[in-house]
């Protein structure tokens, strides 16, 4: 059977248009705005370390599992292979490199210096841009699974294993991690505040 033709003198009709193989994204890193032609399918993982060379951010499983990708956007603490770059266009993101430097350490990097919160450091960047989500989460309130009154939501290393439980370490740094992100909180925030765990007390049972 022969498909039908358009009538002699008639416009032909205008097929599917071609999609655009990249599109621009905006995003403001480390402080510093960047513009990228990118892949719709790129995630934000790959724009970070393959297109801007910002390579302290790893990539562990790439399926959201092991915690290693985790960065900061706006603020809160995502998985960045888990999503795309397209979806984050004029946002703000923080990865390691934007914590603090060799000369001037944000305040947790120090303290996992000090307990020895890493051992081969390859979770570590995934694990410090989550302790800084975290402790940002309890200061404004945000509840978790653990918290046992969701209008009074308290710091203790209960709270800390369960907000840091998608952040995996292989060596086995968890009490180590615990004790840092402890300290941290209570120089912020005043040892002698309710709820505080103390540095030495978080680490029975941690990683259990």
């Amino acid at each position: 059977m022969t498909p039908p033709t358009a009538p002699q003198g008639a416009a032909p009709s205008e097929g599917p248009q071609p999609v655009p193989a990249t599109l621009p994204v905006t995003l403001t890193v480390n402080g510093q705005e960047r513009t990228l032609e990118l892949d719709p399918r790129v995630s934000l993982l790959d724009t970070l370390r393959e297109h801007l060379h910002l390579t302290g951010t790893k990539k562990g499983c790439d399926h959201g599992q092991c915690g290693a990708c985790t960065v900061l956007l706006d603020g809160q603490r995502v998985l960045s292979c888990l999503t795309l770059a397209v979806m984050h266009d004029g946002q703000a993101v923080t990865t390691i490199e934007g914590l603090g430097t060799p000369d001037d350490l944000h305040p947790l990097q120090d303290a996992f210096i000090r307990h020895d919160g890493y051992q081969c450091g390859y979770c570590t960047p995934g694990q410090l841009c989550s302790s800084v989500g975290t402790l940002d989460e309890i200061a404004r309130g945000v509840p978790s699974h653990v918290t046992a009154d969701l209008d009074d939501v308290r710091f203790s290393a209960d709270e800390l294993r369960e907000r840091l439980s998608g952040n995996l370490c292989r060596c086995a740094a968890y009490p180590n991690i615990i004790a840092a992100v402890s300290e941290v909180h209570a120089s912020q925030n005043g040892a002698s505040q309710n709820g505080t765990a103390q540095p030495g007390a978080a680490q029975n049972g941690v990683g259990q």
